[in-house]
Parts: C-alpha cells; structure tokens; sequence
C-alpha cells in the first residue's frame, strides 16, 4: 500500500470529526435550550435558557398599578420594539394591550428552582415586589418577587441593579422568528419606537 493510499483514511477521518465538532458548536442556541445556563448579562438574553420564560402573560396586572393617563404609545395602537429579552424580538411590530407609569427595575437572583443567577434581568415593576411600598427603591436593596416571568423567579430573593420612573407597556407580537406572543410583559418607553 503506498504512503498516499495510507493517508487517505485518516486525513478523511479527521475532517468528519472536524465536521462534527465544528457543527456542534454552531449549533447552541436552538438544539437544545434547556441546557444553556439561564445567566442574563447586561439586560439581554444571550445566553439565556429562552424555554424557562413566559413569553406570553394571562394579561392580569398586579394589584395598584395606575394605568398611564397620556402614555406615548395608547392602547390599541403599533410600535416597534427596540430591544431583545428573546430571540425574534427586535424589529417586531407589537400592538399595545397596556400602559402603566411606575417605577421598573433591572435584578439579579438566584431562581427557587436551583437554576444558576440571573443578572440584570429585565424587568419587574414596583407592584411586582413583596411590600415595597410607593417610593421608588435604590440599586443594592434586597427584595423578594412576587412576579413570575421566568421559572424560579416568583419567590426568589433578588438584589436592585437599576431603577427607573417611566411607562411600561404590555404588549402583543409575532416575533421575527414567528413566535406569536400575547401580554408580554414588560417594555419600557424607551425600548419602543414609532411605527414608520
């Protein structure tokens, strides 16, 4: 057998474990989401475990959230979302379903399932924290929430990462990747822009 005939399987060999590595690795966001750490960083949701969020909210607002009496985007009407706490949701067209004024928070937490922390994760109202009152919280105050957009996240006691006054929004959408989601919550004014 001549050297080029003996080299012929191996070098074969290598590229199809090459392929194989390589395809795996390429292959993290959608094969399987549960095994990706549900870590947050910087608000986003790289990284994220996608299929422990509640996408989709049953539309029911917490006890004493005041509806926004001039909100910039009424109810019934477009807008186009700006940011992505999922996959497929910037660049969607949402239908406002709600709009609140109220003081929202960026937290971190551990979940009560025993999932790894989440980092400034975005986002939870005022009326979504265990007795916290009518005035706005400052950064590094532990609370307990009482809001269950995430598996692990009801319960579970987090620190304050930011805090800001300003409108929230529950939305409706069909995501760029064709996810249809209802009562979304929450979007922040400053995460919508005008329908063009």
């Amino acid at each position: 057998m001549s050297a080029k005939k003996r080299w012929k399987p191996i070098i074969l060999g290598v590229l199809a474990s090459l392929i194989f590595i390589l395809g795996a690795c390429g292959n993290t966001d959608g094969a399987n989401p549960e095994s990706t750490p549900s870590k947050e960083t910087s608000g986003s949701m790289d990284g994220m475990d996608h299929g422990s969020m509640n996408h989709s909210g049953s539309g029911e607002v917490p006890e004493g959230l005041k509806a926004a009496e001039n909100p910039t985007y009424p109810v019934g009407t477009q807008a186009l979302i700006e940011t992505d706490h999922m996959p497929g949701m910037k660049g969607a067209k949402a239908t406002i379903v709600g709009a609140y004024d109220t003081t929202v928070y960026t937290i971190s937490y551990t979940p009560t399932n025993g999932g790894p922390e989440v980092k400034n994760h975005k986002w939870v109202i005022q009326e979504e924290l265990k007795d916290a009152g009518k005035e706005p919280l400052q950064p590094g105050t532990e609370v307990v929430v009482n809001a269950d957009h995430m598996e692990g996240m009801e319960g579970a006691t987090a620190v304050i990462d930011s805090a800001e006054q300003t409108t929230v929004y529950m939305v409706d959408f069909t995501s760029t990747t064709g996810e249809q989601v209802k009562n979304h919550k929450w979007v922040t004014e400053s995460e919508l822009s005008p329908v063009q």
